[in-house]
């Protein structure tokens, strides 16, 4: 009964095994802060809108928090921001806590084996992960569960690269960071991440067009296609250009971690891409253009998009924790057929 989840700083997502398929809870990892009354709150609550109250303030909390805020014209708060938890959002660790009980639920049985990711620390900022990994683990501890963290950029190999023998380069676009690993038969060569992701896209496409960023990434969410064919000044043009910059700049990045981690040359490798980030029409093509045209020690097989990119890391994670706790049910197996062979022959 194991799950995976990823905490992304976008959406938070589990992924659960149920007979053959995979069950996958999302939830939007924002809120927004509105004025207390009866009437608010009671329409609140009969239409199931995710909140929570406080003194004289109500927190509207996930998927309805970027409704609200459109209609009022306002930001929506995030408990993350860059990847990690905001140190600059007083109610950051409540409101992931709430989101995330809402994507997980109860736990099955006591300790039960939770899958989720981390991403790696950035190497183009001075910011450690720590602390968040940490933070997550304890509030998921609370909640019943056996908590293992998983690297987010391993999360897409195991997701995406079974039928490669895990061996290749995965890459998660997520909206705080964006997450590389290099892995070789499921052992990881190279991983990092960047602090550049959907935020930073959709951050510098509201300056340069002068709407609100929540209004921005409702249009990137909506029908938005990298064919760079809108008019230069709206804001599908702006989100064409940043989303161009950053591949280059994400490439740029694996070559300088590649030179520095002094990766084998000769190799073949395939390239799955990942994360929210990617899902615009356009952006896989894109992206092989950019890595067809640099200059990597090892050759590039092709490169594909997951099926479902919101959805791979919380997969990723997911396979991990049963791969987990297969070998633990293996391992519980061999002990307890010794202690009987040792049982029989003291009976002897």
């Amino acid at each position: 009964m194991a799950q995976g989840l990823d905490v992304g700083t976008m959406n938070i997502l589990s992924a659960r095994q149920e007979g053959d398929e995979t069950v996958f809870v999302q939830q939007r990892n924002s809120f927004v802060e509105i004025d207390y009354s009866d009437m608010a709150e009671q329409m609140l609550t009969r239409s199931d809108v995710l909140h929570i109250r406080k003194d004289d303030q109500v927190y509207i909390v996930g998927d309805d928090a970027l409704n609200f805020a459109n209609i009022f014209n306002e930001e929506t708060r995030r408990p993350m921001q860059a990847g990690i938890l905001s140190s600059d959002e007083q109610s950051a660790i409540p409101m992931i806590k709430l989101i995330t009980e809402q994507v997980v639920g109860e736990p099955h049985h006591h300790d039960e084996l939770l899958f989720f990711s981390v991403p790696a620390d950035p190497i183009d900022a001075d910011v450690s992960t720590l602390y968040h990994q940490k933070t997550i683990e304890s509030l998921l501890d609370d909640m019943g569960y056996s908590p293992e963290p998983i690297n987010e950029g391993m999360a897409v190999i195991y997701s995406e690269l079974a039928n490669r023998e895990f061996t290749g380069l995965g890459v998660s676009f997520g909206a705080g960071m964006t997450n590389i690993c290099l892995a070789y038969y499921a052992v990881p060569v190279m991983k990092f991440s960047i602090a550049r992701g959907g935020d930073w896209i959709d951050e510098k496409a509201a300056q340069a067009t002068g709407n609100p960023v929540d209004k921005v990434t409702s249009v990137k969410e909506e029908d938005f296609a990298l064919d760079f064919e809108t008019d230069v000044g709206g804001i599908e043009g702006a989100l064409s250009i940043y989303y161009d910059n950053l591949l280059d700049y994400v490439i740029e990045n694996i070559i300088s971690e590649v030179d520095e981690e002094d990766v084998e040359e000769g190799l073949d490798v395939p390239v799955v891409v990942t994360g929210g980030t990617s899902s615009p029409d356009g952006f896989e093509d894109l992206f092989s253009e950019r890595l067809a045209d640099a200059n990597l020690p090892f050759s590039i097989s092709d490169v594909s998009r997951a099926d479902n990119p919101m959805y791979s890391v919380a997969q990723g994670a997911l396979v991990a924790a049963r791969s987990e706790e297969e070998r633990t049910a293996d391992r519980s197996g061999e002990q307890s057929r010794d202690t009987g062979e040792t049982g029989a022959e003291t009976d002897d």
